[in-house]
């Protein structure tokens, strides 16, 4: 099984997709560095017109802000790598023949499947530590930022859970679709979740009928179950920011200081263990597709 991961590896390096990944992670960070220096000089220009607490303050909404850009494009590279190095992880290889090649050998189907998703999730984990440190170390040379190294490691931790969460979904799909349909699937139900998450932040905000705003709160539910991992970042973002003890300070400002993301209904601990019994029981399912698929 560790010379299926380490081949996974190595094909992941070859891959023209981590080749894009990487110069969309530098050109991200490169204009992520710039924005982050105009939103960081916010409230400088007043010297010393600011008391020390107030200052602190608008350091710290600058620094929220800021984060909240940062993760939230942040999170669209880590899913373009997550998503495209496994679209084709049983499809694609079985359509090139690396798999008629590889299978007969004293191999069972299962330790290569464990082996591929072991060796897609630690790679994507390992970039999602990089980019993770890179928005916090630039956040931190224009603005404040949470000082909680538990924080920290809690939102690491939620932050890369979507790597295997969507690795998942992506090779129980090459289970089923061809390397190109499960492309299209996985970035239209990825899509999908994003735009949910879009509708449910902009329907408190709409002057709906209770009716409609019901189906609509429906419908942005039944799309978080299924691709739960948006939900996943904005818990995320509430464990770095450590909103259970901030509620005085919200009820003060609103959320407006948080930039592109509502914390008026967050994720429960409950959607927290859901995700993951969800992940858990599409690997079981996708292995057990791949035992019986015909290759």
């Amino acid at each position: 099984m560790s010379i299926i991961m380490s081949m996974t590896w190595k094909e992941m390096l070859r891959k023209r997709v981590m080749l894009l990944t990487l110069i969309m992670t530098f050109v991200f960070l490169g204009a992520f560095w710039f924005v982050a220096g105009t939103i960081g000089s916010r409230g400088m220009h007043q010297g010393n017109a600011l008391a020390r607490g107030e200052q602190l303050l608008v350091d710290f909404a600058n620094g929220s802000i800021i984060l909240s850009l940062g993760f939230f494009f942040g999170s669209f590279v880590l899913a373009f790598l997550a998503i495209f190095s496994s679209f084709s992880a049983i499809s694609g290889e079985a359509e090139q023949g690396v798999m008629q090649a590889l299978l007969p050998r004293p191999l069972p189907r299962w330790k290569w499947y464990l082996g591929r998703w072991l060796g897609y999730v630690t790679l994507g984990v390992l970039y999602a530590l990089l980019l993770f440190i890179a928005i916090l170390l630039i956040t931190e040379s224009h603005a404040s930022i949470p000082n909680d190294p538990q924080a920290w490691f809690t939102s690491f931790l939620l932050f890369a859970s979507t790597v295997p969460l969507l690795i998942t979904i992506s090779m129980l799909g090459s289970g089923f679709f061809t390397a190109l349909g499960n492309g299209v699937f996985m970035t239209m139900l990825y899509g999908a979740g994003w735009l949910g998450s879009m509708i449910d932040k902009l329907s408190s905000s709409l002057k709906l009928e209770t009716e409609a705003l019901n189906s609509l709160q429906m419908l942005t539910g039944l799309i978080s179950l299924l691709i739960p991992a948006d939900g996943l970042q904005r818990r995320m973002l509430a464990e770095l920011f450590s909103l259970d003890d901030m509620g005085n300070l919200m009820n003060s400002m609103g959320t407006s200081m948080f930039g592109l993301n509502d914390f008026s209904n967050l994720p429960s601990n409950s959607f927290v263990i859901y995700a993951a019994v969800y992940m858990i029981v599409l690997f079981l399912v996708g292995m057990l597709r791949f035992q019986r698929k015909d290759l």
